[in-house]
């Protein structure tokens, strides 16, 4: 790195430099995010479609309530 003191002019020059920057990446990031968005609107969505369609078949047909298991009682050996 240069240790001589920058000019006043240079300073703003790389202020000015920085703060474009930061802009362009902001932007970057705001689409990053924007895109992150439809994206799980468009997975929630299909989601939602999927449970409804599947809740409304489960209506139409219940399932069978599972059959008992009928245990057999213990006998006891005498002996």
């Amino acid at each position: 790195m240069n240790d001589e003191p920058k000019s006043a002019a240079e300073m703003k020059e790389i202020r000015l430099h920085r703060k474009r920057t930061q802009e362009v990446e902001g932007v970057k990031a705001m689409a990053e995010i924007a895109a992150a968005d439809v994206a799980i609107r468009k997975r929630t969505e299909k989601l939602r479609a999927l449970r409804l369609a599947k809740e409304a078949a489960d209506r139409e047909n219940p399932p069978e309530p599972p059959a008992k298991v009928k245990r057999k009682a213990k006998t006891v050996k005498k002996g």
